[in-house]
């Protein structure tokens, strides 16, 4: 499917850096906002066990916001190297998006992360706490803007081109609110979410295993199963709404992640089967009849689009996307069961006493960024062959570069971010495999009750 040229080497770099960067500003979304939670926590109740969860979780999230940052700069330096001519058309567009990403959560995110890191001992517990939120908030306006920008690459709008075929921004407002954006943006932030959630759970499970009684690591794998519980049946919903969307304004890629080559009425929902591009057909096929309908169009008769009613010119690969897709929505329905089974054995108060709720949970720990990275997957390979989905293809928008000079800062980027993001995240783990105990980190010289914050009621753990 790939050969070794210039276009295919700078777009398998371009896939591994992303891929590579995107796990982290996930996790730092989700950690984020967790961290605020257990703060707020903190001084709503006076019970230590949230602050010792904040200090637990501070230094990880510190270590993945930090390899976020780094990740995400070489992305940029390739716009300009391997992608040169997108940049130029669509800079216009691209360029100021990006640019208020920096200038607002990029900073923000900056400016009080010194704060919500070192400053607890210093600023007190009610400003600290202020700074928390804002480095959350920060999280969330970043990933606001770069879900503008790629949703504008799904779903253009808002534009005029110039005689050179360069997008000039029309409407600026039709630009970042376009048809894609108010469905992308939420399906990432919980996804971000439920990635943490279930990282969070396996810590809790795992040291939940070595010690029943130890009173954060059943606080923190509570609270992750109350997340899964919540966040993804709602996932569920809006992936439900992703799909419709994708139906109406890039059916394509639809037809591409059902596997279907030839258009229906009362689609089948494929199951499992052997997609062949080339020759267009489905070996060892194995479906459920009139169900894909249902799903994308609410009808039992819904009409669906095939491959073949486009060019062969302007089809994604089927064999790529019908099974990244499916491991997406198989593990999203794996987190569904699971925090369901939490809600369960939570109502028969067992929550820590099944070893086969505790063992799921630590092997779901890596299902979150797996569904993530097979979501981002579908919704890249899907827009292919364009960059700028029906506007601006891919093999239009790369730079004039040699093959050789591509392999070689390839092969670099693979050696060295295995080697320097390898470390990191071996780092990580290390931090978690030590279990959370009570005061670990010293006591605190602003607790609750020295600010007049009077303890709520204990939350039962349970």
């Amino acid at each position: 499917m790939f050969g070794l040229d210039a276009f295919h080497l700078a777009r398998t770099q371009f896939a591994f850096t992303v891929m590579a960067h995107i796990i982290f500003p996930a996790l730092s979304i989700g950690l984020a906002s967790y961290l605020a939670v257990l703060e707020g926590m903190w001084l709503r109740t006076g019970q230590r066990v949230y602050l010792d969860l904040f200090k637990y979780w501070l230094k990880p999230f510190s270590l993945v916001f930090g390899m976020g940052v780094v990740s995400g700069l070489v992305m940029s330096y390739q716009f300009g190297t391997n992608w040169s001519v997108f940049s130029d058309k669509a800079g216009p567009v691209i360029g100021p998006l990006m640019g208020y990403e920096v200038l607002s959560a990029f900073f923000l995110e900056a400016g009080f992360l010194g704060v919500m890191l070192f400053g607890m001992e210093k600023v007190g517990p009610k400003l600290h706490f202020a700074a928390t939120c804002v480095v959350a908030f920060g999280t969330l306006l970043s990933a606001f803007w770069i879900l503008v920008v790629n949703s504008w690459m799904q779903t253009p709008v808002g534009f005029t081109l110039d005689a050179d075929g360069r997008f000039l921004p029309a409407d600026w407002l039709a630009i970042i609110f376009n048809p894609s954006f108010p469905v992308r943006f939420p399906h990432m932030v919980l996804a971000s979410y439920l990635s943490v959630a279930f990282v969070v759970g396996a810590t809790g499970a795992w040291h939940v295993l070595s010690d029943k009684r130890n009173e954060a690591a059943r606080t923190m794998f509570s609270m992750a199963m109350w997340m899964a519980a919540l966040a993804a049946p709602a996932q569920v919903l809006v992936g439900d709404a992703h799909g419709l969307n994708t139906l109406q304004y890039q059916p394509a890629k639809i037809a591409a992640m059902e596997g279907h080559y030839e258009a229906h009425d009362g689609a089948p929902l494929i199951l499992f089967g052997i997609p062949h591009d080339d020759t267009a057909t489905m070996d060892y096929e194995i479906a459920i009849p009139h169900l894909s309908s249902l799903i994308l169009t609410h009808q039992w008769n819904g009409h669906t689009p095939g491959l073949n009613d486009f060019k062969p010119e302007d089809r994604p690969s089927a064999e790529i996307l019908f099974w990244t897709f499916r491991i997406m929505v198989g593990l999203g329905s794996a987190m569904v069961l699971l925090g369901a089974a939490s809600l369960f054995l939570r109502w028969k108060r067992k929550l820590y006493d099944s070893k086969l709720m505790l063992y799921a949970s630590l092997a779901m720990a890596p299902s979150g960024l797996i569904a993530l990275l097979a979501g981002w997957v579908t919704t890249e390979v899907g827009r292919q062959p364009y960059t700028v989905y029906g506007v601006l293809r891919t093999a239009q928008s790369v730079s004039p570069i040699g093959a050789p000079g591509l392999a070689v800062s390839l092969t670099a980027f693979v050696l060295v971010y295995l080697l320097v993001f390898g470390a990191g995240v071996g780092l990580v783990l290390r931090l978690l495999a030590n279990p959370p105990t009570r005061g670990e980190h010293g006591p605190s010289s602003h607790p609750a009750r020295a600010h007049g914050i009077v303890p709520g009621p204990v939350i039962a753990a349970e």
